[in-house]
This record gives C-alpha cells, structure tokens and sequence, in this order.
C-alpha cells in the first residue's frame, strides 16, 4: 500500500534527522562554549559591528544546520522508500497512517517556519553589520593622529556603536540601519529621525540616553566635566537640514563632518585622552 510506504519512509527519515538536528545542535554549543575566549583576549579589540558579526556567525550557522536536516531528511526518505522501510506499518489501520502523516507534516511545517525566520534575521542582521561596518571603516580613514576609534562600547544605558576619542575631543557614534530607497531623505526633528519614504519615524531617545551616560561615565573616571558629542549615522540615507544642535546626522559619504564639529571647550589634556584610551581598551578587549 502506498499510503504504508510513505509513512514508513517518512518515519524512518524523520527518526535519524531529528538524532542528527540534536546532535549538530549540541556540537554547536560545545564548540561555541569551547571557543569563547580568543588567544590573546586582552590584545584583541572589538571590530566594527563586532556584536552583530557574532550574530551573524550563529544564524549562519542555525541555517547551515537546518539546510542539512532537510537534505538528510530527503535523502533517507528515498533510501528507505526504495528499501521498503513500508513494512514497519504493515497491517496498522488507515486512520493511525493517516495521524502519523499529519504529525510529519506538523513537524516540517515547523521546521520551515523555523528556517524561514532564521533566514529573514540572517538578511537583517547582514545588512545592520554592514552598514556599521561601512561607518567604522570611514570612522578609521578620518581620525587624526592621537585619536582612537573604539567599537562596541558597553554602556550601562546600552551598547554605542562608535566612540572618537582624542585631543579634539569626544564623539559617540550610533548607527541606525534602515533600507532606503532612490533619492531617499532622512532629517532630524525633535526626539526622531524622519524618513522620505512614508516610513515610521525613528525615535533617537536611546541614542540620547547612552551618549548621556557615556558622558557620565567619563566625567566620573576624570573627575571633571566633559562633553561627548553625539553623532547619528543613517547610511544609504541623504541628509536634510537638521536644527536639532544635540546631535549631528550624518551619513557613510559625510560622516566627515563630524572632525569639525565643536568648539574650543571640547578639547582635552593629554593625560585625559590617555586615561580614556586606557578605560576603553580595556572595556572593549574581547576577553
């Protein structure tokens, strides 16, 4: 009977793909567990959009883990369909056949939806890392000598993207990643970014409240007051004019700006930029 056929093979199948999905499951914890600490943790920096690239690496790796359960689910289900793996329901009522398909199409239907989403997070998340990357990068090329750019700065308000520090003085930069269409336009207005496009606005309070305890933070660590300047990038974006005087909108082609952004009282001591270079070398060590 066909019907005793396919359920025998899609059994079959099914056993040995779930045995294998756990196995390469747990095999990926381990190795992560194993791997989680660099050599030379203490001299490896955070890189452009380091939390994102890691994010990254997991999703691929949940995709590349579902893509092989679904070739070894088809695989065994023709080896065991040309085998005769039908035997092991022979003689059971249509009815029990019948639930025991449902519940293998239950279990794919799962299945998809959980590689579809990880599929669509892996998209988003490629694209957020790249445009924070492309904003480290300029961010590199730009700053001038005596000046540091640190990645991935924890705060306890939050993770900024970017931090500028040197004699000049002292920047915090946050990227916000949004897909944006032809001639598409971006501007500052009150607490949110505003878009050409009929998007939803952006809301910057976040951006607001790290750079404000960055601020705090360093003003603790010196022991006086200090101004850190907030820089908001939009990469893919065309800027407007923007009142808002808290915070300068840039993007990957203006991210320049920034260099000349400031007065005479953001500058600092020698002893000042070291002592942040040495806090932020340590915050940002991949140990």
């Amino acid at each position: 009977m066909e019907l005793e056929a396919i359920s025998g093979a899609a059994t079959v199948a099914l056993t040995s793909t779930i045995a294998f999905l756990l196995i390469a499951k747990m095999w990926n914890v381990v190795s992560r567990t194993v791997s989680s600490t660099p050599s030379f943790s203490d001299r490896i920096m955070h890189e452009a959009a380091q939390r994102f690239r890691d994010e990254l690496d997991r999703l691929s790796c949940s995709q590349s883990t579902y893509l092989c359960g679904v070739l070894v689910f088809v695989m065994l289900f023709i080896a065991a369909y040309v085998l005769q793996a039908k035997h092991l329901f022979t003689g059971y009522p249509s009815w029990q056949l019948y639930l025991q398909l449902g519940f293998l199409l239950l279990v794919s239907g799962y299945a998809a939806f959980r590689l579809g989403k990880i599929a669509l997070a892996r998209h988003q998340v490629k694209f957020v890392r790249d445009a924070n990357v492309a904003i480290g990068h300029q961010l590199q090329q730009i700053s001038t000598r005596g000046s540091r750019v640190f990645h991935d700065v924890e705060t306890s308000a939050g993770i900024v993207d970017h931090v500028i520090i040197g004699q000049q003085g002292l920047h915090a930069v946050n990227v916000i990643a949004r897909r944006s269409g032809k001639r598409a336009h971006a501007r500052l207005r009150d607490n949110a970014i505003e878009y050409s496009n009929n998007s939803a606005d952006q809301s910057i309070v976040d951006v607001t409240a790290k750079t404000a305890r960055l601020q705090k933070e360093f003003r603790q660590l010196l022991g006086h007051k200090v101004r850190v300047r907030s820089v908001i990038a939009v990469p893919g974006w065309d800027v407007d004019e923007q009142p808002n005087n808290e915070h300068l909108l840039v993007n990957e082609r203006t991210i320049a700006m920034l260099s000349g952004w400031g007065d005479n009282t953001d500058h600092l001591m020698n002893e000042d930029v070291d002592a942040l270079h040495r806090e932020l070398t340590s915050r940002c060590a991949s140990g």
